[in-house]
C-alpha cells in the first residue's frame, strides 16, 4: 500500500528540512523526484544527494512561486521531463526572515510578501499541476499547512525567550491553505486527484533553549518534531494508496500541541 514504485513527485521547497525530508521518502517509497529551491545551488545540492541515496532520476529547478509564468513554465518542465505528475507537495513557504515581527511594527510589504509566498505561491502550484493531474484522471496533492491556521499562539514563549515571534500574516495564510485544501479537493476529487494538508507543529531547528523547554512543556508529547523523522510517515501516507479513500483533510502532526490547553 505504500508502494509508489514507477511514479513521479513534485516537491516544491525540497532542497531542505521538512521539504528535503518528504522528497526522501518519497524517493526511498520508489518516486522519481522534481524538486525546487529559490536557489538553483541548493536545489541541485539535494538532487545529488537524493541520487546518491536512492538511485533515482532527479529534476532540480529554481522557482519563485510567486511568479506564475515561471510556476506555469516549470509545470511544464516536468510534463517535457515524465508525461504525470503523481504526486505534487506543496512545501514553499515560512517566515523568510522578515522583521521586525510584531504586528504593530510590521511593513506592510513584509505582510504581502509573506502571504504571496504562502498562500498564493501555492495556489499558482495547485493551478498549474492539478490541470495537468486533472487531464490524466489521478494524482494526490499535499499541501503544507501549519498548526499556526489553528490555533493562537501565546506570544509570551517568544517574549520570554527572545525568539521572533510568528508574524499574523503567516496564520492567516497557513489558514487559507487548510480552507483551500477542502474545496480544492471538492473541485478536483470527481477528476480523480486527492488533495489534502499536512500541518506541523513546531520543529526543533537551533531555537533558544528557553524556548524549546517552554515548546516541549506545552506539547503533550513532551518535545518539538525531529527533522528526518516526524513528517515523513504522514507524507508517505498521503501520497500512497495507503489513503486512496481520503480528500479534503489536514492531518496535524504536532505531537499534540493544538490538543492541550
Amino acid at each position: 500500500m505504500f508502494d509508489l514504485n514507477g511514479q513521479t513527485a513534485v516537491v516544491i521547497g525540497g532542497a531542505r528540512d521538512l521539504g528535503y525530508d518528504m522528497a526522501d521518502i518519497l524517493a526511498a517509497a520508489g518516486c522519481d523526484i522534481a524538486l525546487t529551491s529559490r536557489d538553483a545551488t541548493k536545489a541541485e545540492a539535494a538532487a545529488e544527494k537524493l541520487r546518491a541515496a536512492h538511485g533515482c532520476d532527479v529534476l532540480s529547478a529554481a522557482l519563485d512561486i510567486c511568479n506564475h509564468a515561471q510556476v506555469t513554465a516549470f509545470a511544464e518542465q516536468v510534463q517535457a521531463w515524465r508525461t504525470s505528475t503523481d504526486i505534487l507537495v506543496n512545501n514553499a513557504g515560512g517566515g523568510l526572515n522578515l522583521q521586525p515581527t510584531h504586528f504593530f511594527d510590521r511593513d506592510p510589504e513584509h505582510i504581502a510578501q509573506l502571504v504571496n509566498t504562502n498562500l498564493t505561491g501555492i495556489l499558482y502550484c495547485c493551478q498549474a499541476f492539478g490541470r495537468k493531474m486533472a487531464e490524466g484522471g489521478s494524482g494526490s496533492i499535499i499541501n503544507i499547512g501549519s498548526i499556526a491556521g489553528l490555533c493562537g499562539r501565546d506570544r509570551r514563549m517568544y517574549e520570554e525567550t527572545g525568539l521572533p515571534e510568528q508574524p499574523i500574516e503567516y496564520a492567516a495564510a497557513k489558514a487559507g491553505i487548510i480552507g483551500a485544501t477542502r474545496d480544492l479537493a471538492g473541485l478536483l476529487s470527481p477528476m480523480g486527484v486527492r488533495v489534502n494538508a499536512i500541518s506541523p507543529g513546531g520543529f526543533e531547528r537551533g531555537q533558544p533553549q528557553g524556548f524549546i523547554h517552554a515548546y516541549s512543556q506545552a506539547t503533550p508529547m513532551g518535545r518539538m518534531g525531529q527533522d528526518g523523522v516526524d513528517l515523513k510517515g504522514a507524507a508517505l501516507f498521503l501520497a500512497s494508496p495507503a489513503s486512496a479513500y481520503i480528500t479534503g483533510q489536514n492531518l496535524v502532526v504536532d505531537g499534540g500541541f493544538t490538543i492541550w490547553k
